[in-house]
């Protein structure tokens, strides 16, 4: 069956995958730098992303420590931790409308 990806434009900016990836991979990782490496991403396109995220939000989406002999880390705020569960939701909900004839497309175009 084909799969369906969601990109959300808004007049703010734009929430797809990747970003929304990201942010669960630093929910998971504890920082930005670990959250890049497990996405196969620099750490400067990381940050850009947060940035790019906290834009859109109108506020931060990440709470970042400075690094150093203590370490540092990352988490994500209430507002994106919200973002991440609204996104999800959307995807799950496009998912079941667009199942079906996402399984037609895929069996019509594997026929031919």
């Amino acid at each position: 069956m084909g799969r369906l990806s969601l990109r959300i434009d808004l007049p703010q900016g734009r929430i797809g995958p990747g970003k929304i990836a990201l942010l669960e991979a630093i929910a998971r990782e504890g920082s930005i730098s670990a959250a890049a490496r497990a996405q196969a991403m620099s750490y400067r396109r990381a940050w850009a992303l947060v940035e790019s995220i906290g834009e859109v939000l109108g506020e931060p989406g990440v709470t970042a420590s400075p690094g150093g002999a203590g370490g540092g880390g990352a988490v994500l705020t209430a507002a994106g931790r919200k973002l991440v569960a609204d996104y999800r939701a959307i995807e799950r909900a496009a998912e079941r409308v667009a199942a079906r004839r996402l399984s037609a497309l895929a069996s019509r175009l594997s026929a031919g």
